[in-house]
């Protein structure tokens, strides 16, 4: 692909229960699609958006992976030239392997890692279509709705994930917000784009992790289909800089994610 290196260019859901996740973000997310389970031993399905492109996939959890300690969550996909150098990098600067190196067929290759703090994420090598080379994910977006359009980390040593994160992506930290006694945001950008931002870890949040903020049409009405099917609201809407409106929720299944649109 020819997103730049560094580029979040997939999301995945991680659920055990992907009928009840297309059930909810079917209604959550206006003009989200999630397939019907596939045939084959995997389950993993795409998340279609109403343009006819993909927002990510839904990974179904076995009992298996459970076991191993995976839960439900979101994480994002860093596009790198080489998932194995940059793995050596990553454990050299205090991150973690969680799945070493494999291919996907027709897809790429990809692994999972941990930043220093135990935020995980994917590497991955794409490979592009034969038929169009240049392609470019557009996973992310930083105003259109059906796209994540903003990508949160809460470290527990914000300064440290900085260095990590600018050091191996090519991303630069500009700027930040004053959150009193919560310390700063501060904001993160590939080139001349805002992506998101690194924020110390709350309190009530277990781990280091990445907040994936989804773009909809209506906040007001993507917060009542949230709470109606099931998912419960930990903050907002809440206006953000620019007039817009963004919140954090759980899904039914567990799995944290954010909500960013205006206010119909």
């Amino acid at each position: 692909m020819a997103n730049p290196a560094g580029s979040f260019i997939w999301y995945e859901l991680m659920t055990p229960d992907p009928a009840g996740s297309k059930r909810f973000y079917d209604a959550v997310v206006a003009g989200w699609t999630i397939e019907a389970q596939p045939s084959g031993e995997m389950d993993y399905r795409m998340i279609a958006r109403s343009d006819g492109g993909n927002s990510g996939g839904v990974l179904r959890l076995t009992e298996e992976m459970q076991r191993h300690g995976a839960r439900p969550c979101w994480l994002g996909y860093l596009g790198v030239p080489d998932v194995e150098a940059a793995v050596a990098r990553v454990e050299e600067d205090g991150g973690r392997t969680l799945m070493p190196g494999r291919d996907i067929r027709g897809v790429g290759r990809i692994a999972m890692v941990t930043d220093p703090d135990g935020a995980p994420f994917y590497l991955m090598t794409p490979i592009a279509p034969a038929d169009r080379p240049d392609v470019e994910s557009d996973v992310f977006s930083v105003d259109r709705p059906q796209h994540v359009r903003w990508n949160e980390l809460q470290a527990s040593d914000p300064d440290r994930s900085v260095a990590f994160y600018t050091r191996h992506f090519g991303w630069r930290q500009e700027g930040d917000m004053d959150m009193g006694d919560f310390g700063s945001y501060r904001f993160l950008y590939q080139g001349e784009t805002m992506i998101g931002a690194i924020m110390p870890r709350m309190p009530q949040v277990p781990q280091a992790a990445w907040t994936f903020y989804i773009g909809v049409g209506d906040i007001d009405r993507a917060a009542d289909a949230a709470r109606a099917g099931g998912g419960t609201v930990l903050h907002g809407p809440s206006e953000i800089p620019g007039g817009e409106y963004a919140l954090t929720a759980v899904d039914p299944q567990g799995a944290v994610f954010g909500l960013v649109g205006p206010r119909q």
